[in-house]
């Protein structure tokens, strides 16, 4: 692993730890034991480094779902995807996604070509989770957009702390899900 990829993990490491909002480099340098000036040799500035960050974060969100088995149906495997939301490394791979948006950072370059650079990886990992678990290959798209964009909305709903609540609703998309599969 070179010096760059082994920064880059820290940094990522130490953000899904603490937020991305806020981020300078002085204090996330100090806090994984190199300086800033080190960081800046490697990526140029922090523009570039919150992006590699975001996208090292995408990467492994992507692996958590390339590992995900198979579920028997569409609707399974939308509940099954809605529980590894919740949990680690996942939830906070999401949340990083999620504080790059709100603090309009994906919207705008150096980072839009990259947040679409990493949207599309994203999306065809779920495309073949969905296959994998019975998703008509000619309909899974119309599923994807579906059902990532709606987990999305239910991810940034934990702070209503109604997970009942939460778990039905992901239900009900499951179902609907699994209609479009079946249709």
């Amino acid at each position: 692993m070179s010096r760059r990829d082994d920064l880059l993990d820290q940094v990522t490491d130490h953000v899904l730890e603490h937020g991305l909002i806020g981020l300078t480099l002085r204090p996330v340098a100090a806090a994984i034991g190199t300086s800033d000036r080190m960081l800046i040799y490697h990526f140029d500035n922090r523009d570039a480094l919150v992006s590699d960050v975001v996208a090292r974060a995408t990467e492994r969100a992507i692996a958590v779902i390339e590992e995900m088995p198979a579920a028997p149906s569409v609707r399974p495997a939308v509940n099954r995807l809605w529980a590894a939301y919740l949990t680690q490394p996942l939830r906070s791979c999401l949340d990083i996604y999620l504080q790059a948006a709100a603090t309009g950072l994906i919207g705008h370059e150096p980072y839009l070509s990259d947040a679409r650079a990493s949207n599309e990886r994203w999306g065809s990992a779920l495309r073949d989770y969905f296959v994998r678990s019975g998703a008509p290959a000619r309909r899974v798209a119309r599923i994807v957009t579906l059902v990532d964009s709606a987990l999305f909305g239910f991810h940034l709903d934990l702070t209503t702390d109604r997970p009942e609540e939460l778990a039905r609703g992901v239900d009900d998309l499951a179902r609907a899900a699994q209609t479009i599969a079946d249709a």
